[in-house]
Formats: C-alpha cells, structure tokens, sequence
C-alpha cells in the first residue's frame, strides 16, 4: 500500500494539470510552507537566517527541467543573486547552495549539457567568490552520467564541488567507491525518484541495506560524507562509522530536509554534531512538494490529516 502511494505521489510530481490545480489552491499553500521556506529570496534568506544560528544550511532555487534557455538564464541569475546576498549578509561561512542541472538547462536539445554545465561555472565562480560551495543534486537515474561527468569537469577548477549520490541506485556503492577520494564532498541520500527495479531497490529494507553499504565506503575514504537522512538508525549508524575517522563528529556532518524532525536536527546539533538543512524556496515549488509527500509515510499521513483538518 505505501509503495502505491509513493508511486502515485511520484507520478502526480509530473504532471502539469495537477500542477496548477495545486499551485492554485489556497488549501495546499498551508501544507507547502511545512517544507518550502516561501516563494521569494527575502523570506528564504530569513529562513536560512535562522537556520544558521546553530545548524548549517544548502539552499536550493527550485526549479527543474526548464524549457527554454530563457528559463535557464533566469535560474542562474536567481542562483547569482542568491549568492551575492549571502556574501553581503555574512552567511557565506555557514550557507551552501545546491543546484539541479535540469533547471540550468540541461534537457534543452541543441547543447543543453553544455549550457548547464556553463551556468554551473557560473554559479561555483560566484559562490568561490563569497566563499561558499555548490553541491550538485543528482535527479532520476537517466541523468547519474551526465551530472557525474558535469561534477568531474567542475571539480577541477571548484574542487570542493559536492555530489550528491542516492542510496537506492544499484550502481551507487561502485559510485561511492570512485567518489570517496581526498577533497570530495559527497551527499549520500536515499532517492526520491520512482525508478525501475531494473537500476534501483525498491523495497524499504534494501534500500536501507544499500545505504549501510554506501556509508561504509564513504566514511571509508578520505572524503567528506554529507549524511542525508532522518532515519535514527541510520543516524546512529553514521556516527559508529565517524568514531573511527580522523575528526570524528567534525569529519562528516548530517544533512535533514527543511520541515522534517526539526526538533531532532537541534539536538544533534546541540550534541557538536555538524547539521545542514536542505533549505528549498521558490515559485516553482510543485514537483519537489510532491516528492517529499511521496518519500516517507508520516509524510503523506500529515498531508491526508490537515486536509481533512480544513473540510
């Protein structure tokens, strides 16, 4: 039953139609603001504000498979503008931003790759010059090469570039293993995508043993693991691992999602764990809304409940 859900939340994430019914409806935006830090840059600077009094933060334009490079231009110029507010507001030492290659134009035909990757240089010069870093989110498993390939390139003039890897993917481990070297910054999360069983697990244990593994490799390796996940067991998990690294609890950090165990993040933090949260805002919220709803059951039992709450 949960994984028809997941299925059908997924599958709503793509579709237009549903689209703007819900970016229409005065009873979803309630529901929106638990995940999403608003739709413009002033109330997500706010946000992030906040946030990075004790816990650190990766801020996300949202947008995605745009269709134009109007809309890519735009989506880097919203990234620049991000960043140079960052810098001016003394948050660049605690503040990240992540970046979607589809949003910065990546699907477009006729040289997509290349104008994403360009809009991506863009974006890593900017966040050097104000001294922050970019992590580049991974998207449905068509795309892992191409952004794999699009990391390597910027890594040689950002180094400090972050990859972002999802846990559900069979190939990740092997990933994980070519990614764990000295310098990187890899993000290790589960996978929001519906992908076929053919590349992915799919049930919730494998999914969960995949992730040990992974883990394992990373903390392993001489990189910098970024653990993205709210599952106590595998946050327990993760610092068994970190007690054996050189740094320990600084050697690593955890990153949750903005909404999700907000109390839980603090005392970590609390604790000198390292705490990033996931920090998205924007317009063009629908698509990620919907993969939160679809990712975890209590999500979708705390959608069903407020909708109910407000008939």
């Amino acid at each position: 039953m949960t994984q028809m859900l997941r299925t059908t939340f997924l599958a709503a994430a793509r579709s237009r139609r549903l689209r703007g019914v819900a970016e229409r409806s005065a009873l979803v935006r309630p529901l929106v603001d638990r995940f999403v830090a608003g739709t413009d840059l002033d109330q997500a600077m706010s946000a992030a504000r906040e946030l990075a009094v004790d816990r650190m933060v990766s801020m996300d334009h949202l947008g995605e498979d745009t269709s134009d490079r109007a809309e890519a231009d735009e989506a880097t110029g919203s990234y620049l503008e991000l960043l140079g507010r960052l810098g001016e507001g003394g948050l660049a030492a605690r503040v990240e931003v992540s970046i979607k290659l589809s949003a910065l134009g990546a699907a477009l035909p006729d040289g997509g790759a290349a104008m994403a990757a360009d809009n991506a240089a863009k974006i890593c010069a900017q966040a050097a010059a104000v001294g922050t870093t970019v992590t580049v989110d991974m998207e449905d498993h068509t795309t892992t090469d191409a952004t794999l390939e699009t990391i390597r390139e910027l890594r040689r003039s950002w180094p400090e570039t972050g990859t972002v890897l999802q846990a559900y993917l069979r190939r990740t481990e092997t990933d994980c293993a070519e990614l764990a070297g000295p310098g990187s910054r890899v993000r290790l999360c589960k996978g929001a995508y519906d992908e076929p069983s053919s590349v992915a697990f799919r049930e919730r244990d494998e999914v969960d043993e995949s992730y040990r593994r992974c883990l394992r490799v990373l903390m392993a390796g001489e990189g910098y693991p970024m653990v993205a996940t709210h599952d106590p067991a595998l946050i327990r998990y993760a610092d068994e691992l970190a007690a054996a690294r050189p740094g320990g609890t600084t050697g690593f950090e955890f990153q949750m999602l903005y909404g999700v165990r907000s109390e839980a993040q603090r005392a970590l933090a609390v604790s000198g764990r390292r705490v990033r949260v996931y920090l998205p805002y924007g317009s063009a919220w629908y698509p990620y809304f919907m993969r939160r709803l679809g990712e975890r059951p209590a999500n979708m039992m705390f959608f069903f409940r407020s909708l109910a709450s407000r008939h």
